[in-house]
């Protein structure tokens, strides 16, 4: 199929203001009579509030100052389960909690103010690991600290093991990682008796903000506006957390009568708000003396922190990903998340399948050598087939080759010739290379029922001039949703990309299409953008103005016709699940994504011996995602998800003290820069899915999954010691290299 704008990369659209500065984000903006506000925060982990006093020294009476008293609805963060409130009232639950609100017109007299602010605690015992989370030596949620439960059982795996060659048995664990967006949280709020509220802000999901909203205020869907302005990048952690800052705006704004904005300052940032969820996770596995899978088990565990927000659903893809890319005739997956005294964790891209499937590309690797298998090889052996099924017995019906893809990473990366060279020069270096191979797989969309609960709803409307405008919720902040789907929608109309414009994410405006997560924009969002394209060209047709495929100039002349004699020209798409996509809730069995994205990653890396520190070398990363919209797009999500990868694996390390993050500065809280990155060679396998806009699936998440499961692969076979946690600090290599060092010397 030819296509003149899908499958280019043409300018972003947003590309123009933000190269020259002229794009507004939230603390560009300012309203007038606008006061600041600030948050007061617990000092503990865990207690009760017994007396709050305002210390001299600040003219008090200046001041807004908003409790939980003056909530007019429910104390809540409306989200999945209503256990956090938007304010404390009497119970500390974490080092973070927002206490109380201050506002002020000079925004530098408020941290002297919320310093200023004195509270009294009773402390009570608190959890910080989820060990102790399990032990229930303290209950601090619910009855036994644990938010949500889930069951994966495939086939017959009490049966598996008397049958087995080999039994391997392995535990792996990944720390919290921080979002690191560019710009901070921000919001601005205003309260009208007659309009109600309106929330401007840096946000990922303003219908989740309009529901949070609406439940904290008490008032109706049409008395709740949210806008969302120029947003500095998310990565998962400006999904739910702007709910409670724009929650904390909004009553200020009330109290005030004044709009009132809040931006957290990168500290603030970086302490309270949402982190990736800490894992461990534990397989059994069994194999027959072929090298073929029989059967494992998987435990899973997630740390959710002090309340449940979105753990339930990271818990969900993280379980359903446990399996990975493999065949398993049999498999139990059970996993939970717990409650810990930390600032809640929430989204990071990925969402739970980078936590577990670490775990698995480290298993898998660690069973090879165990069995006496190269790690390639054990993976060809096992790798799914279509017709074969994943762990949740879905039937793989697309026509993916992953022994090929495997084939071609391994080619790309020179990965059998690098590794025998390496064999020979290890022996005489301190610096031993080594390479590393990730296989893995990413569901696009909302898990199993998810979309068809969503039932996202899209629009497009056109003007007498024949120009477009695309209405979705989906929001842009740097991964190119305005770009993608205007290019879909002028695809589909037979127009040029400048003729098709995004419409302001506003929810007076655009319809509620969900959340901009999930890898779901692209393939979800993109074929009802042109489901709703191809309907508001019927309607054209149909009135006989003009036939399908005439072009531009018909396309404008009937646009002018139509809107001069009949009214709006519009159309929409409507979520329909494919077909024979079917998921079964209470056995979490089924078809648990329309479709996956598939990848094999090979990393080169050199551990150095005298400083302990690892190096990325090289780094190849191939995937097939379906068809590419967008060349230059693609790879950067692909680039830019690798670098994360590598920040996961080797530096971001959240360094905690009884629940609090003492690292909150980007001095301390270490991220690779340009220079610590290696060349990362990003290649693409298109396998157009017929479900997709042009065959296009999800993108977004997959390139997190894979690098840092490949990485420590590398420093494994570079070392020939076992790595089974990240981040993997130099202090860490040298723990266990100098452990190793001290065996060998007593054993000589």
């Amino acid at each position: 199929m030819s296509q003149r704008v899908v499958g280019v990369s043409v300018p972003r659209k947003e590309g123009a203001p933000k190269v020259t500065g002229t794009a507004r984000y939230i603390d560009d903006l300012s309203f007038e009579g606008m006061m600041y506000g600030a948050t007061v925060r617990s000092t503990i982990a865990r207690g009760r509030i017994a007396k709050i006093e305002f210390g001299e020294g600040v003219p008090w009476n200046e001041f807004v100052v908003v409790t939980a008293e003056d909530v007019p609805g429910k104390n809540v963060v409306s989200l999945i389960t209503d256990d956090q409130p938007i304010l404390a009232e009497t119970q500390i639950n974490h080092p973070e909690e927002p206490i109380l609100l201050l506002a002020h017109e000079d925004r530098h007299l408020l941290p002297l103010a919320v310093a200023a602010v004195k509270i009294e605690y009773e402390a009570q015992p608190s959890i910080h690991s989820m060990e102790d989370s399990e032990s229930c030596a303290e209950v601090i949620w619910g009855t036994n600290n644990i938010f949500k439960t889930y069951t994966i059982d495939k086939g017959a795996v009490d049966e598996v093991w008397k049958d087995a060659a080999w039994i391997v048995e392995g535990e792996y664990t990944t720390g919290a990682q921080e979002q690191l967006y560019i710009e901070n949280n921000g919001v601005i709020a205003q309260w009208s008796e007659d309009e109600g509220a309106t929330v401007w802000g840096s946000m990922q999901c303003p219908f989740y903000v309009h529901k949070a909203l609406m439940a904290l205020t008490g008032l109706p869907a049409e008395k709740v506006r949210v806008l969302q302005v120029e947003t500095g990048g998310a990565f998962g952690g400006k999904e739910d957390y702007p709910s409670i800052i724009a929650g904390h705006a909004l009553l200020l704004a009330k109290k005030a009568g004044r709009p009132v904005k809040i931006v957290y300052d990168r500290m603030e940032d970086m302490a309270a708000t949402t982190k990736r969820h800490p894992s461990r996770t534990r397989h059994r596995t069994a194999v027959d003396k072929d090298g073929k899978l029989l059967g494992a088990e998987i435990e899973f565990v997630i740390d959710g922190g002090a309340y449940s927000t979105l753990s339930p659903v990271v818990l969900s893809r993280g379980t359903i990903h446990a399996g990975g890319p493999y065949y398993w005739p049999n498999i139990r997956v059970k996993s939970k998340a717990v409650a810990t005294n930390t600032p809640p964790h929430g989204a990071f891209r990925g969402f739970g399948a980078p936590q577990s499937l670490f775990a698995l590309e480290r298993h898998m690797d660690f069973v090879a050598r165990t069995i006496g298998l190269a790690p390639d090889e054990f993976r060809r052996r096992n790798l799914l087939k279509p017709g074969q099924t994943t762990a949740t017995a879905q039937e793989i019906r697309e026509p993916i080759d992953m022994p090929h893809l495997l084939d071609r990473a391994l080619e790309l990366s020179g990965y059998h010739a690098k590794m025998a060279r390496f064999a020979k020069t290890n022996a005489t270096s301190s610096k031993k290379k080594g390479m590393g191979i990730a296989a893995f797989l990413h569901g696009a969309g909302f898990t199993g029922s998810g979309e068809r609960y969503l039932n996202a709803l899209v629009g497009v409307e056109a003007n007498e001039r024949g120009e477009v405008r695309v209405l979705v919720s989906s929001t842009e902040f740097g991964q190119g949703t305005n770009t993608i789907l205007t290019q879909i929608a002028a695809e589909t109309l037979g127009l040029e990309y400048e003729d098709v414009s995004m419409a302001p994410i506003d929810t007076r405006v655009v319809p509620n299409s969900g959340p901009t997560v999930a890898s779901r924009t692209a393939m979800i969002i993109g074929k009802l953008v042109q489901t709703a394209a191809f309907d508001m060209q019927k309607k054209l047709v149909d009135a006989g103005l003009m036939h399908e495929g005439d072009g531009r100039d018909a396309f404008r002349a009937a646009c002018n016709e139509y809107t001069r004699t009949m009214g709006a020209l519009n159309g929409c798409g409507r979520y329909e699940a494919p077909p024979n996509v079917f998921w079964d809730d209470s056995k979490y069995m089924g078809e648990a994504y329309p479709a996956f994205g598939w990848a094999v990653y090979v990393a080169e890396v050199t551990v150095d011996t005298a400083t302990y520190s690892v190096t990325v070398d090289d780094f190849v990363a191939l995937q097939e995602i379906g068809r590419v919209l967008h060349p230059v797009l693609a790879a950067g999500q692909i680039e830019g998800g690798v670098a994360q990868g590598i920040g996961y694996a080797l530096y971001e390390k959240v360094v905690w003290n009884r629940g609090r993050m003492m690292n909150n500065q980007m001095t301390n809280y270490i991220m690779p820069t340009s220079e610590d990155l290696p060349p990362i060679r990003v290649f693409f396998e298109e396998i157009p899915y017929a479900y997709g806009p042009y065959g296009a699936k999800g993108i977004g998440e997959l390139p997190m999954d894979g690098p840092a499961p490949a990485i420590i692969n590398a420093v494994v076979a570079a070392t020939g010691e076992e790595f089974r946690s990240i981040p993997l600090l130099p202090e860490d290599v040298f723990d266990v290299l100098s452990r190793s060092h001290e065996i060998d010397e007593v054993t000589a």
